[in-house]
């Protein structure tokens, strides 16, 4: 029987992921992708000797990686060196004053205690509940390609709805009283990309990663992952090309027959594609089309963001790996994201600097400097606007710091709106793809495969499970498992 061919479209973590699952599997796979390197989001940027992340920097859920790399025979020690952080991250919340995160939970419950009285057992108690959801997460909802309802609805899940209705927002609140106690547990929510006070409470077990699981830096930084997926896919038999934008999707009797990039056409015997979604349904006829305009505008958007890179001239004191700034009010903030749309007059941000656990990242005595605000999708993306967000967070880091950085400027990148629609077509610029709220948690999701195209599928942010660095590489595996099911 002949070799089944299929091209997928787009390298992101996600296209990797599949890649490498279907060519075990025996199919014909070829990656195409429009940018001149692959990675998708997780690219690099290089310069004067600096080394910086274009996309995620976080390492967390270490489990989810080991798990993919096992299912080929190997091990992230096969790829990559992994650092465990510590402190995991920093955050300030005005002048001076700041929290360190522990790379242990019995600090971290003693960081607790001493900030709240009885804080260090309410912690205890959180963490267990977030763990049992972990559990849940990934042994019963997460690796589900979300084709019906009932994947979800049995025993375990179904004595926990009521946490799909109550929001993490209220649920942080009724363990802990301290503000900043509540907004260390709130945080990384922002992961899964909406307000804690529109996320269901349920996806605490990100609590559980953060705090059990640890945060974790590979030496190289994140491309490194995308190094190590390229690599194995490779070895799998996997053909990747860059440079080659796939412009039409070409269609016969409900069937993809394949593709047309400007360097050529690619048949194939099943199409899938990593890139936005909303963007790949635009190659096709409209009557072929599963969601209208009107359906994803009416969907709840992670935040798309600003971006810098900066390369200093010396060391930085006083700031972590992971350093985040809430010297801000965040409800103001989420505010001009979801509801107004519009610029925050003073947003809070994270700052990554990985030349201070990894000295390949930058040259001797020099430092590393990634910074990101969140940002409305589709908000307006000018140099102007750019240089005046670059100019308050120098502003605001020297003065929360205590440390002067403007004069230690060696360079800066930028990264916003206009380029994740340049680079990736990225619907409305977004940079995490749909939020997580209930109403747009797993089976309602926009589906893995195509309910008017037999042999089309999609993986990634904007279907199931959902936003991330480890849910990219679970999405590139039921989609796999998906195909085999049908082909």
């Amino acid at each position: 029987m002949e070799t089944k061919k299929i091209i997928i479209i787009g390298s992101g973590f996600s296209s990797l992921s599949a890649s490498c699952y279907l060519a075990s599997q025996g199919f014909d796979v070829t990656i195409l992708e429009k940018n001149k390197t692959v990675g998708g989001r997780a690219r690099q940027l290089k310069k004067d000797g600096f080394v910086f992340d274009i996309g995620p920097t976080f390492y967390w859920m270490p489990d989810v990686f080991e798990s993919f790399f096992k299912d080929f025979n190997k091990s992230t020690d096969d790829y990559y060196s992994l650092n465990k952080l510590n402190p995991a991250y920093q955050i300030y919340f005005g002048k001076k004053d700041s929290v360190s995160i522990s790379d242990n939970f019995e600090d971290i419950k003693q960081t607790f205690e001493n900030i709240e009285k009885g804080s260090g057992k309410k912690l205890q108690k959180f963490i267990n509940k977030a763990h049992r959801n972990y559990n849940i997460a990934i042994k019963d909802l997460v690796y589900k390609p979300g084709e019906h309802v009932f994947e979800i609805i049995n025993k375990k899940t179904f004595l926990k709805l009521y946490e799909f209705v109550l929001t993490i927002k209220n649920q942080v609140s009724g363990y802990v009283k301290n503000k900043q106690l509540q907004k260390i547990l709130e945080f990384p929510v922002l992961f899964l990309g909406a307000k804690p006070s529109n996320t269901p409470s349920f996806y605490n077990f990100m609590n559980y990663a953060d705090f059990k699981l640890g945060t974790w830096h590979p030496k190289g930084g994140m491309y490194e992952v995308v190094k190590a997926m390229t690599t194995l896919s490779k070895s799998l038999g996997v053909k990747i090309i860059t440079s080659s934008e796939v412009e039409k999707v070409e269609i016969k009797n409900n069937n993809v027959t394949g593709v047309t990039t400007h360097s050529g056409y690619f048949p194939c015997d099943i199409l899938l594609s990593g890139a936005d979604y909303h963007h790949t349904e635009t190659l096709l006829p409209k009557p072929l089309r599963q969601y209208s305009e009107s359906y994803w505008d009416k969907k709840v958007f992670a935040p798309s963001a600003l971006l810098f890179y900066v390369g200093f001239d010396k060391k930085l004191n006083n700031v972590s790996h992971h350093t985040l700034f809430f010297d801000t009010d965040f409800e103001a903030h989420a505010k001009t994201i979801y509801d107004t749309k519009e610029w925050a007059e003073k947003p809070l941000f994270y700052a990554s600097f990985p030349s201070i656990t990894d000295a390949s990242t930058a040259p001797e005595g020099q430092e590393a400097g990634i910074f990101l605000i969140p940002i409305a999708p589709d908000v307006e993306d000018t140099p102007e606007i750019r240089e005046h967000y670059f100019n308050q967070l120098v502003e605001r880091v020297e003065t929360i710091t205590g440390e002067s950085i403007k004069s230690n400027i060696l360079f800066k990148e930028s990264y916003c709106v206009n380029n994740f629609k340049d680079d990736y077509h990225s619907y409305k610029g977004n940079a995490y793809g749909l939020a997580n709220t209930l109403t747009q948690t797993h089976v309602l999701r926009p589906k893995l495969k195509s309910k008017k195209v037999d042999n089309l599928y999609f993986c990634g942010q904007l279907t199931v499970p959902g936003p991330g660095v480890p849910p990219s590489l679970i999405s590139g595996k039921i989609v796999s498992d998906l195909i085999l099911k049908y082909h």
